[in-house]
């Protein structure tokens, strides 16, 4: 037994042995096998690589081929699109009923909608073909009276490319009058068998139509907000402003608005109107017909109701100021919108001034120009004394003003009418766009177009 013990030991020895080599070797044997695999990839990536590259090669040399073998394009594109009389139909309902503002693509003309249907029209004339054209006028002018309805969005967007197709067919109309900025090319690519003059009435009556309903959607957005013109509130300025949207008070679960909300209400529809590409002076003049609505709204709240009556809200009403600085913001100072604000501006001024001897009631006669006689003696009678140290206006007083004012009008109405519209103009605006460098994006859907 003593013997064999010392023999174990050796063999276990050895085992140990030979099983560290056989583990030294497959360690070895491990190592040479990653290094051949991370070899065996590398080879594999870089004939992806390869293979990728010829696959791209082939991709471009059969484009170029297809380019070869394809119809040229004409050298002198006219700048007309033809459709077949089939797809007439197809091209409204793409181009004009189902196009949102919001769908437009981001580096799209804001009024491509617009040379699309004048590119339309002229190849109608081109080939001489007058049932396509008043077929084609008419599904336009039918398809875009169901468009606009009451969205603000669609009426800012409609009432542009209307007004843009307008000035396509004066420009276009072969008059010196219209054509007299053209370039060459564009004098020549005149229509050439048609007169569309009363077409052109028909789109301009249509744009009319369109502005009012654009102009009335604009109102009731605003009118709820309104009476903000008569509450206070302390701001910093138009630039340092936050516009908050609303600002709600708890007042018998009534929404209280402020003069942000108006401004803000304003400075959303001017910029949906610079994005869809109105006219400027088409701008201005909605500008004008809104404050006008905000001034005239404003000044009926006040006769109407006996509590804005007094000192203290005449100073309120001077939240004017920041409609001033809007304007101002918006580069419209120079355009004396300001003046649609001239009667509820001699309000505030009148609700703060002494009105008690006969130089005041000359003051009031020579500076009260906007306002007539029965809305002073309304907001006279209708005065109302915050503190201790007024008085009532005394009825001696008011008589002393209307005798003053006797001859300035007659017939004159308490409330102002504030839905009037100052008429609209669409002046003619010369457009530098060349017709035959226009594209239509794939995103309209008008693959059937051919470009001529």
């Amino acid at each position: 037994c003593c013997q064999v013990i010392p023999e174990l030991k050796v063999q276990i020895s050895e085992l140990q042995r030979q099983k560290h080599e056989c583990e030294v070797l497959v360690e070895e044997q491990r190592k040479e096998l990653e290094l051949f695999l991370k070899d065996f990839e590398e080879q594999l990536d870089q004939k992806e690589r390869v293979i990728k590259q010829l696959e791209n090669q082939m991709i471009s040399l059969e484009t170029a081929q297809k380019q070869k073998t394809s119809s040229p394009v004409p050298k002198h594109y006219l700048g007309m699109l033809e459709y077949n009389l089939e797809d007439e139909s197809r091209l409204i309902q793409n181009l004009i009923l189902d196009l949102k503002p919001k769908g437009v693509a981001v580096n799209m003309i804001p009024v491509l909608p617009a040379y699309i249907l004048f590119m339309c029209i002229r190849h109608a004339d081109y080939m001489n073909n007058e049932d396509k054209l008043r077929s084609f006028m008419n599904a336009t002018i039918s398809a875009v009276k169901k468009t606009h309805q009451n969205d603000l969005a669609l009426l800012s967007f409609w009432l542009s490319n209307m007004y843009q197709l307008l000035n396509c067919l004066k420009q276009y109309s072969g008059e010196v009058e219209f054509s007299k900025h053209s370039t060459a090319r564009q004098v020549n690519n005149c229509l050439q068998n048609f007169d569309l003059s009363d077409h052109q009435q028909v789109v301009s009556d249509l744009a009319i139509c369109i502005y009012h309903q654009f102009i009335a959607a604009m109102e009731r957005a605003l009118t709820p907000a309104i009476p903000g013109m008569l509450e206070h509130e302390s701001l910093q300025g138009i630039s340092s402003m936050k516009l908050r949207g609303f600002l709600k008070r708890s007042r018998k679960d009534m929404e209280t608005y402020t003069i942000s909300f108006i401004i803000q209400r304003l400075s959303h529809f001017h910029s949906n109107m610079t994005q869809h590409g109105t006219e400027p002076h088409l701008i201005k003049q909605v500008v004008k017909q809104l404050l006008f609505h905000i001034g005239a709204t404003t000044l009926n709240n006040l006769l109407l109701r006996k509590d804005m009556c007094s000192c203290r809200k005449g100073m309120q009403i001077c939240n004017i100021s920041y409609l001033e600085e809007w304007l101002q913001e918006k580069d419209f100072q120079s355009c004396h919108f300001i003046d649609t604000l001239k009667p509820l501006i001699e309000a505030a001024w009148l609700l703060q001034v002494s009105k008690s001897t006969d130089d005041d009631a000359k003051a009031i006669t020579e500076k009260c120009t906007e306002l007539n006689t029965v809305q002073i003696v309304k907001i006279l009678n209708s005065y109302t004394p915050v503190d201790l140290f007024e008085k009532r206006v005394a009825s001696s007083f008011v008589r002393k003003v209307q005798s003053l004012r006797q001859d300035h009008d007659s017939a004159a109405q308490l409330m102002m009418d504030a839905h009037y519209r100052f008429p609209v103009t669409f002046p003619f605006c010369v457009s530098s766009q060349a017709l035959e460098l226009l594209q239509v994006p794939s995103s309209l859907h008008l693959e059937f177009l051919t470009m001529i």
